[in-house]
């Protein structure tokens, strides 16, 4: 089984100048540790939020590194830096605006301000683009929620197989 790479970039200005900790970054690869039992690497990268900076490592992640899966994690919100789904936007020839929408009605079941939260996910080429929120607890309630499409959708684009742990998540795949 051809093993899949899932590139994982984290969008923070001060994650990305040492200011702090990436924590983030790191509770996606721990859910997807969970998540997954086929074989599969991570690309790691902490950035800053700049919306050019974000298109070229959306596209190095797809295209050099030859990710099925990139998840992206902070700059889904209001604020003027927040600028990771217009770079999400720019770069995929579709856009799944289905994710969006279920991860902002899962958040708003915990946090009123969810409405607020602009996450989406889209195609680019043969990798599956989710742009998650940046708190760890958000992530994983967001995850939750979606993946169980994610390993469908990479069927569809011609991306490498995906296999949950059942007893984790069951991801669904129509009966052919």
């Amino acid at each position: 089984m051809k093993k899949a790479k899932i590139g994982i970039l984290t969008l923070s200005d001060r994650a990305s100048a040492g200011i702090y900790e990436d924590i983030s970054g790191k509770a996606i690869i721990e859910t997807l540790k969970e998540y997954l039992i086929s074989p599969w690497e991570s690309v790691y990268r902490v950035i800053s939020d700049d919306q050019k900076e974000i298109e070229t490592n959306l596209k190095e992640l797809a295209d050099i590194e030859q990710c099925d899966l990139i998840v992206t994690t902070g700059g889904t919100g209001p604020a003027p830096r927040d600028v990771t789904p217009e770079a999400t936007e720019a770069v995929c020839t579709k856009m799944l605006p289905g994710f969006g929408e279920l991860m902002r009605q899962t958040s708003l079941k915990y946090v009123p301000t969810a409405i607020l939260s602009r996450q989406s996910a889209g195609i680019y080429n043969k990798t599956l683009i989710i742009n998650l929120p940046g708190k760890p607890k958000s992530i994983r309630e967001c995850l939750d929620a979606v993946f169980p499409a994610v390993p469908y959708c990479l069927d569809l684009i011609g991306a490498t197989y995906l296999q949950t742990d059942e007893k984790v998540i069951k991801a669904f795949r129509p009966k052919s």
